[in-house]
């Protein structure tokens, strides 16, 4: 199978490995790369030929260079960088020529997915979302499994705890993704492909509440067509559960449907790589996919957060109680 020639931006950022991992694993090339920040030596690792930009004009100037002067284009731009200009450099891929394939959360707010259908429309060229967890094998079974119980019974409603805390240090407050017009927030930052897996599996969202809005933390209640859904986000060490940090653990990840734990702790190490590879099938998650979620995250940067009331998650005591 013929090799495919791939650019990357956000080269320094954390998700990047795992794409670069993604494009080798797949028999494929990187032919250049683009960060602000120069701490790229990960590179060696995977693609020490790369062509490798801080300033993004010389990057632009480098791939429109490459496709003048080379008969075999750069078809994909895998794009990990912050998450307020993954509009910017999808419009930039696809206006390129070339695919754009992106991290989550595609975009911060669902009119920005409609001005992109417009682009994608125009130049023919297609912008794929990673949305591992639907690749993931347990939440694979738990769709198989909630699909034929709705069969039996299609009023069914589940009730579900989602609750996810990976913990942050200080720096997390002062690079983008602590500034909410940037990042989106916690509920966006490192809840937005949850979010997704839940429509995905449970239908779409039928109300939306708020309970909690701090910088480290979020928390909400979401009714979706088949299930009632109390969730808890936050980056803050000291919400994880003791017994996990005595372990030596700072990241505490659970999902229960009606009181029964979903296990899925494991399992992510290659889902970037099976992403990719359903994209380069033509199998890949598209706007479409992304649409449901990108709107839950937008919604809940405009409610109001009402505190103890209502169906909260009892994660939410320890943060009003200290």
């Amino acid at each position: 199978m013929n090799s495919i020639n791939f650019a990357l931006i956000g080269a320094a950022g954390y998700i990047a490995p795992r794409h670069m991992k993604a494009i080798k694993d797949t028999g494929n090339h990187l032919i250049a790369a683009l960060d602000k920040n120069d701490s790229v030596g990960i590179l060696d690792s995977y693609f020490p030929e790369a062509a490798f930009f801080t300033e993004y004009e010389r990057f632009d100037r480098f791939v429109d260079k490459y496709h003048r002067e080379n008969t075999k284009r750069i078809e994909y731009v895998a794009i990990a960088s912050p998450n307020y200009l993954h509009d910017s450099h999808i419009r930039f891929a696809l206006k390129s020529g070339a695919h754009a394939i992106c991290e989550k959360p595609l975009v911060l707010n669902p009119h920005n997915i409609d001005q992109l259908r417009i682009i994608e429309n125009e130049t023919g060229k297609r912008i794929y979302n990673i949305l591992q967890l639907r690749l993931h094998p347990s939440i694979i079974a738990l769709k198989e499994k909630v699909a034929k119980e709705l069969e039996k019974d299609p009023g069914k409603i589940y009730n579900i705890d989602l609750t996810y805390l990976t913990s942050r240090g200080r720096w997390y407050f002062v690079s983008w993704k602590g500034d909410e017009t940037k990042s989106g927030g916690v509920a966006t930052n490192i809840g937005v492909h949850f979010f997704d897996m839940l429509t995905w599996i449970f239908g779409e969202l039928a109300d939306n509440t708020l309970h909690l809005k701090q910088a480290d933390t979020n928390s909400g209640f979401m009714r979706l067509k088949h299930a009632n859904v109390r969730w808890f986000l936050s980056v803050n060490y000291d919400y994880i559960p003791l017994h996990v940090r005595e372990s030596g653990q700072r990241t505490y990840r659970s999902i229960t449907v009606d009181g029964e734990e979903i296990e899925f702790s494991g399992g992510f190490a290659d889902l970037h790589t099976r992403s990719y590879e359903e994209i380069l099938k033509g199998n890949g998650y598209g706007l479409d996919e992304a649409y449901g979620s990108i709107g839950i995250v937008s919604e809940l940067r405009q409610l109001p957060a009402l505190g103890l009331t209502g169906e909260y998650h009892p994660f939410c005591k320890q943060v009003i109680n200290g």
